[in-house]
């Protein structure tokens, strides 16, 4: 990438012209030199998971459709250990949820995002997930409330994704229930929606941009994936948040908050 802003040892190029542009816009690729990291071979992984509390790490069945009740999501009948093990035939879907709480995960973290802060200096709240799922898994229609980046370290992903300022999309209404705590798999993904969205092909040295409440959904290749998320919140996206839960509870009180 031409205009790639780098540090000496920045393991995520990030393209100026790029980020200045498209950041939290719109979504966009970007390389990365994480692939074959220690920090994610299964063994280590499996280690992490033992250290992490239950609330800290979600897995399921990975045989979903694209729209899933997140009450009626079926587990696996696995351990988080076994499905980590047998994740290549286990047909499972894996987060280890803020791995930054371990010392390592965070330097990672921190020697990632760093190089970012001269375009978002407000940037706070950094937090690192990592997703290990079986071939051909699907995560489901959805929306997250953080600036993220999803870098692929292991494996193919599939990644379908909508712009986050349609309102044909995805509308007042979902934002406010769903940063007054619904599900982020709240949407239904009808044929029209479904038609407009971009698709971009991860492999590994690729990551993905993920603009807030950019809503997408996920299907893995045909081997093991691995995916390193990082992510984080700017004063701007934390004021929106507050805006959106502030609007919910003005509806339950019948006003008709503006936009």
């Amino acid at each position: 990438m031409n205009n790639a802003t780098t540090h000496a040892s920045a393991p995520v190029h990030f393209d100026e012209e790029t980020i200045r542009q498209s950041f939290n816009q719109t979504p966009f690729l970007l390389e990365h030199e994480l692939v074959g990291h220690p920090l994610f071979e299964l063994s280590r992984l499996i280690e992490l998971a033992a250290t992490l509390p239950a609330e800290q790490v979600e897995y399921n069945s990975g045989d979903l459709p694209l729209t899933q009740d997140p009450l009626k999501t079926p587990r696996n009948g696995l351990s988080i250990q076994e499905t980590i093990q047998r994740i290549e035939e286990c047909r499972s879907w894996m987060v280890l949820k803020n791995v930054e709480v371990d010392p390592s995960y965070k330097q990672l973290l921190d020697s990632c995002l760093d190089p970012l802060i001269r375009f978002c200096p407000d940037m706070r709240t950094r937090e690192a997930f990592v997703f290990v799922s079986s071939p051909g898994a699907v995560t489901p229609y959805h929306v997250d409330h953080e600036c993220n980046f999803l870098l692929q370290l292991v494996g193919t992903k599939t990644v379908r994704i909508l712009l986050p300022n349609d309102p044909t999309v995805i509308q007042e209404r979902d934002l406010e229930r769903f940063y007054a705590g619904g599900s982020r798999n709240l949407l239904r993904l009808d044929s029209q929606t479904e038609a407009k969205a971009t698709t971009f092909e991860l492999t590994p040295g690729l990551g993905l941009h993920f603009p807030v409440t950019a809503p997408h959904w996920v299907k893995n290749g045909r081997a093991v994936s691995i995916s390193f998320s990082i992510t984080f919140h700017t004063g701007r996206s934390d004021r929106r948040e507050i805006l959106y839960r502030i609007n919910h509870k003005m509806r339950t009180l019948g006003l008709h908050p503006q936009p």
